[in-house]
């Protein structure tokens, strides 16, 4: 009985053995499946986590600015996608006569009506202090379906076209009059606004960084193709607007600013005298002043944009062909824009009106040079230039705004400063796409621009860091 069983005890023992061997092989199958899954799965989660955190660092994830990080970055994603896509249609797809004709009337639907309803924008915006994650979510869902309609659009050649690119402007700009508003409201403890806003500006760098050749790579397919990305991309903003924390919608301590410079309109319950108008209040002469030195720079951004697209796409930089002329002078602007940035938070507070009256000097400086000695190097100098000074310059205004303007009436001072600046880059614009294609005309005419805008606002800068700024009441 004993040797019977013992021939079926060894093969249950070896049919147990079997069974733990194909238990170890599909234990090491299923392990190493794990395995590849988690290598293939590392560099997206990776990727996820490392972005996290750098937007989160210092505080910011506390305090609800690096969730504005990353919704900025992806409203950057989802414009240059949307940019992409009608420069390919409006501009290299025809001769460059016509490519004028069409920017020229692309310049009058949308542009034109967008600086009648530019000044609407932040007062509009005021209204909704209570709104503002609803605002911006609006902005994004508005551009995911106009997206949606371009992408007919830009197939058709329809005149659908231009009205849908001014919805898509229209959008654009009053997400970023509404962003600029929100910033103060989710600054980190010992954060300065420069520096928050200099963070908030990278992350859209970056993402626009990443999303351009992806934006190119679908544009290959077809020129529907990066707008149906556009539509998943503030579908995706679209939610991500309402995990900005409740804060941001409040307005408690708030009122309205008013773009003036003298005394008069100084209003307000920390007066010692009774106003017939209360709520009111100015922003001083060194925000002012600012704003006008900035406006200059963005009326030379919106003249570049147009004079060096016409102008180089008929005279290529030396040995290139247009379209890698254009790269090379866009990349020189998002070199010089992320450097400025960079340094802008860096330098943080540290008199913001010499910084502006330098980095504009500077650029004056760099146009007259390249009009004199007009060439290829000197062009993607100049563009370089013009990025680094108008992101740095753009710090500092808002370093006088946080310092001069009372943190009841900031967040209205930033939305009006904000649609100004976007009228001065639209008139500089027409005037970029009005002039011949004469490099030495066009970069003198640049000069001219700069200079108007130095040469008016470098008194009273100066004056004002001489005087150490004007620190106006902060009332909580």
């Amino acid at each position: 009985m004993a040797a019977a069983r013992s021939p079926q005890g060894a093969t249950g023992v070896g049919g147990g053995a079997k069974g733990s061997s194909r238990g170890g092989g599909s234990g090491r199958m299923s392990g190493s499946v794990r395995a590849v899954g988690r290598a293939l799965h590392f560099p997206v989660t990776g990727t996820a986590r490392g972005i996290r955190k750098a937007t989160h660092a210092h505080g910011a994830g506390e305090s609800g600015l690096g969730k504005l990080i990353e919704l900025h970055a992806v409203n950057g994603a989802g414009d240059v996608m949307i940019t992409i896509a009608l420069a390919s249609t409006v501009f290299f797809s025809v001769p460059t006569d016509e490519a004028r004709g069409r920017v020229a009337l692309y310049l009058a639907v949308t542009m034109a009506p967008f600086t009648l309803l530019a000044p609407v924008i932040g007062p509009l915006l005021d209204r909704l202090p209570h709104g503002r994650r609803a605002a911006m979510a609006g902005a994004m869902l508005a551009r995911a379906f106009l997206a949606l309609l371009l992408s007919s659009a830009v197939v058709t050649g329809s005149i659908e076209l231009y009205p849908a690119a001014l919805g898509v402007l229209v959008a654009s700009k009053a997400y970023g009059v509404v962003r600029s508003a929100v910033v103060p409201r989710l600054l980190p403890p010992k954060f300065s606004l420069v520096k928050a806003n200099s963070r908030v500006t990278l992350g859209g760098l970056l993402a626009t960084g990443v999303a351009a050749p992806i934006g190119a790579g679908l544009q290959a397919l077809g020129p529907r193709y990066p707008l149906y990305g556009a539509f998943v991309i503030f579908i995706a903003g679209t939610f991500l607007s309402f995990t900005l924390p409740h804060k941001v919608d409040s307005a408690k301590g708030e009122d309205k600013a008013l773009l003036a410079a003298d005394e008069e309109h100084l209003h307000g319950p920390h007066l010692k005298k009774p106003v017939p108008r209360p709520g009111l209040r100015t922003v001083g002469t060194a925000v002012t002043h600012a704003l006008g030195a900035n406006a200059s720079l963005r009326c030379l951004s919106g003249f570049l944009i147009f004079f060096l697209a016409f102008l180089l796409r008929e005279h290529p930089l030396t040995g290139e062909s247009a379209a890698v002329s254009l790269g090379i002078v866009g990349v020189s602007a998002g070199v010089g824009n992320a450097l400025g940035t960079a340094v802008g938070a860096w330098l943080k507070q540290r008199a913001p009106e010499i910084i502006i009256v330098t980095v504009v000097a500077f650029v004056l400086g760099a146009a007259i040079i390249a009009a004199l000695f007009f060439g290829a190097a000197l062009v993607a100098i100049l563009a370089a230039v013009a990025g680094f000074a108008q992101a740095l310059a753009k710090l500092s205004l808002d370093a006088l705004i946080q310092r001069d303007v009372p943190e009841l009436v900031r967040t209205s001072a930033f939305a009006r400063s904000e649609t100004l600046l976007q009228m001065a880059w639209v008139i500089g614009g027409g005037i970029g796409i009005a002039l011949p294609l004469n490099g030495t005309l066009g970069l003198s005419v640049a000069a001219a621009i700069v200079a108007a805008g130095w040469l008016t606002t470098v008194r009273g800068l100066l004056s004002s860091a001489r005087r150490g700024g004007h620190a106006r009441p902060r009332v909580a």
